[in-house]
């Protein structure tokens, strides 16, 4: 039986890549590509692939969130992350968001489809050098799950990924899109936010989001930019 496999990957040449190696594997077949985590989310409803291959570092809506979107309306499609990273936050942010695997980007060729295929088989499959480090930590037990400061704890998921793109600039209409959601449903997700975290503006947002490391400031001049229309509101 053959498994259909969705790639997502915002650098071409990745998938490129990818797609000539499964191409000559026939147990797989690619039946669509996306560079970015929100039409990775609508193509998946669309094509319904048994697998999803996600690249962790996407624009809008990064792997993390586009698996727990993916999982939250389709629990059944298998998503397995695709990241050049293999800190422990990454490696257990994606196990958290429903991931059934978590790939290294150095792998080698047999390994991408050792785990595909285990992941097929409804497996999970960690890249050894991940699980390797895993284990160490468990076992010394200085795991760092890197909670969220206690300003935020009060937040929920939905409203963490919102304030993580108001801080990146994104308008209330651009997240709407993004997030399929209404406009006035985000507009209620931004009062909200600053009614819980006692701050007055997007300003406000922005600068707790960047102390809490849920997003990182671009360099000059995106950063002035990014804080000149935070300031005004970003609607």
């Amino acid at each position: 039986m053959i498994t259909r496999v969705l790639l997502v990957d915002d650098h071409k040449i990745m998938r490129d890549g990818i797609r000539a190696i499964l191409k000559l594997d026939e147990d797989f077949q690619v039946i669509g590509e996306s560079d970015n985590g929100t039409d990775a989310v609508a193509l998946t409803r669309k094509l319904r692939p048994d697998i999803v291959l996600m690249d962790i570092g996407l624009p809008g809506l990064n792997g993390i969130e586009a698996t727990a979107e993916i999982l939250r309306y389709q629990p059944d499609i298998r998503v397995a992350i695709l990241s050049m990273y293999d800190d422990e936050h990454s490696v257990v942010s994606a196990i958290r968001s429903g991931a059934r695997a978590f790939v290294l980007k150095r792998a080698s060729d047999s390994d991408l489809l050792d785990a595909l295929r285990t992941v097929a088989k409804g497996g999970s499959y960690l890249s050894p050098q991940v699980s390797d480090r895993l284990l160490t930590r468990i076992q010394k037990g200085d795991l760092d799950a890197k909670p969220l400061p206690s300003a935020l704890e009060g937040l929920s998921p939905r409203e963490l990924q919102v304030l993580r793109l108001v801080a990146e600039g994104k308008t209330s209409k651009e997240i709407a899109v993004m997030l399929a959601l209404g406009l006035q449903t985000v507009r209620s997700y931004r009062k909200t936010m600053m009614k819980k975290l006692s701050v007055n503006n997007v300003a406000g947002l922005t600068q707790l989001a960047l102390a809490a490391g849920l997003t990182k400031l671009p360099g000059p001049p995106a950063r002035e930019q990014l804080l000149s229309a935070s300031a005004v509101g970003g609607e």
